[in-house]
């Protein structure tokens, strides 16, 4: 039995474990926090919610976009969905920069991308830009840009974690930091349908939004000034000897219970990617307005962001991360289900904002714990490579379903539609958001069934352990 607790001293942390005689061994295990760690949490936050504003800054306001651009709704669409393809292949990439080059390289060439990405942004409702064709494909430039930036920061989290906080710390530190990425959407959220109450305020939006992206750059730059600490936090990343990177890829590909993971919660993260590209488009057409689809968008993160919390320090203590994302991503299930039913109704404001509540409290605090699992079932592959490749797979099944579930839904002409679109164009979402439920709760019971793992990790850091132990015993 070992106290995890005793005796930290600078720079040496000691741990005391009695043996079945009675006797108590003790190691000194030569790991330190950095209290700089929590500037670098900071950072990788920050642009994570920066980058999340801008991947969302037009779903809250497609139909006054539509009309600023002089575009139909499929392209508004398109300004989301840039994120999903651009991250699929870059993600790869995204995978060996953070193995290889390390965290510092990734978070300072994301935070460029997505400041650039915000200035060609502004630059497209520019006054002195001569032609207004001119305007929408500058806007994808930027878009583009900051799809680019997306996976450098949100394949970071574990790696973050695992660089700079002790093990106790480490499922909290990639809740933040995971959470950082729907705060942003929340903030997109609120903030469009508020600063864009008629297409020319666009301009006013774009410039907002790109003071958040600037304070992220600014961060990265003076925050991450080292690859990694000079002492490590924990035994996992003092003996971190994470695999080559193709090497890594085809350990994956040969693990069935990170396979499993990989499909279902990736499934997951494009159920959740497509609820909140879609969301406005879903329940305007049932009278409710941008504001308060912004609102149930709102919620929706709030909620999420409570609920991640509360699941990271309880995993934190417990280690149950097998259990928790189990028990949480069938109840998500149920909760898809009643958003169907329930954004089929109107006039139920608060039926609506309860189930999105729901809906965000129940999916998003799965959210830091399955990618830490993630990394537990894949150990020693590194931290990037297993998170990557989770990712890769939700961009592919949230690109598939932002292109699907528009073509399922049928056009309607009667009245009572908030939409600010043309007659027709608004969209009879019932069958989309059935088959979005069919599709969440088909992958929660595939999961719940037929996922199993050890937690590798955690056992390798065990084993580092007890062999400090014994060899502080041996030497007595």
């Amino acid at each position: 039995r070992c106290d995890d607790a005793a005796g930290r001293r600078y720079g040496v942390m000691t741990r005391r474990c009695q043996a079945g005689s009675g006797r108590v061994m003790e190691a000194e295990l030569r790991y330190r926090t950095y209290s700089r760690r929590w500037a670098v949490l900071l950072a990788g936050s920050v642009l994570s919610c920066s980058n999340a504003m801008c991947w969302l800054t037009f779903a809250p306001i497609a139909d006054q976009t539509a009309q600023y651009f002089h575009i139909s709704m499929d392209q508004v669409n398109w300004l989301s969905m840039i994120y999903l393809i651009v991250g699929v292949p870059f993600g790869f990439g995204t995978t060996w920069i953070l193995d290889m080059l390390g965290l510092k390289t990734s978070l300072i060439l994301s935070s460029w991308l997505n400041l650039a990405g915000c200035a060609v942004q502004l630059l497209s409702v520019a006054f002195f830009i001569p032609h207004e064709s001119w305007k929408f494909p500058l806007l994808m430039v930027g878009q583009t840009l900051g799809a680019l930036a997306q996976p450098l920061v949100l394949f970071s989290p574990t790696k973050l974690a695992a660089t700079w906080f002790p093990e106790q710390q480490r499922a909290t530190a990639n809740m933040i930091s995971s959470m950082a990425n729907p705060l942003g959407i929340l903030f997109a959220n609120i903030l469009s349908p508020l600063l864009v109450k008629k297409p020319s305020s666009m301009p006013l939006l774009l410039g907002v939004y790109a003071v958040p992206a600037a304070i992220a750059c600014f961060l990265t730059m003076v925050a991450i000034r080292q690859k990694v600490p000079p002492t490590p936090p924990s035994a996992g990343a003092a003996n971190s000897t994470s695999e080559p990177f193709f090497t890594g890829i085809k350990m994956l590909l040969k693990n069935k219970a990170y396979l499993m993971l990989m499909i279902c919660f990736g499934g997951g993260i494009g159920v959740f990617t497509s609820f909140s590209a879609l969301l406005q488009q879903i329940v305007c057409v049932r009278g409710y307005s941008n504001t308060f689809a912004g609102l149930c968008g709102a919620l929706f993160i709030v909620f999420g962001i409570l609920g991640a919390f509360v699941c990271g320090l309880y995993v934190d203590r417990t280690k149950k991360f097998m259990e928790t994302t189990k028990i949480n991503f069938c109840l998500t299930a149920f909760a898809s289900i009643g958003f169907a039913l329930v954004s089929r109704l109107r006039d139920q404001p608060y039926g609506l904002a309860v189930i999105c509540s729901l809906f965000g409290l129940l999916g998003f605090s799965i959210y830091p714990v399955g990618m830490e699992l993630g990394v537990e079932c894949s150990y020693p592959v590194g931290e990037a490579t297993s998170a990557g490749l989770i990712f890769v797979s939700g961009q592919l099944q949230g690109a598939l379903f932002i292109l699907l579930l528009p073509a399922l839904a049928q056009p309607v002409t009667a009245d009572g539609s908030a939409c600010q679109v043309g007659v027709g164009a608004a969209l009879d979402w019932t069958v989309p958001t059935l088959v979005l439920a069919a599709i969440c709760s088909l992958e929660a019971c595939c999961f719940a069934l037929l996922f199993h793992t050890e937690y590798k990790r955690v056992s390798a850091e065990d084993d580092e352990v007890s062999s400090a132990l014994l060899q502080g015993a041996a030497t007595e």
